[in-house]
């Protein structure tokens, strides 16, 4: 179970990068039109979209995909707490 958690904690983590990357391509203009700025943005958009209409943007400047990504970093120590009280590590 542990090779499991391993996974998931690595899934999340490349998640949260694509996350990242997506999010400093917004200060390239035309990349996100790009091959790959679509690839990401139909990854990351699904995603970001509920936590956009809970926290609108102030101003230019969106916080929701910070909070998306704390929500990450929180279901990764509850993964692994998760795990940890099951008796699985």
């Amino acid at each position: 179970m542990e090779i499991v958690l391993r996974i998931l904690l690595q899934l999340i983590e490349i998640y949260s990068w694509a996350l990242i990357i997506y999010i400093f391509m917004s200060w390239v203009p035309d990349i996100r039109a790009s091959r790959f700025g679509q690839m990401l943005g139909s990854i990351c958009e699904p995603y970001l979209e509920p936590f956009r209409r809970i926290i609108p943007p102030l101003g230019m400047i969106d916080l929701s995909p910070l909070v998306a990504i704390l929500v990450l970093r929180f279901a990764s120590g509850g993964l692994v707490s998760l795990f940890r009280m099951l008796g699985f590590i």
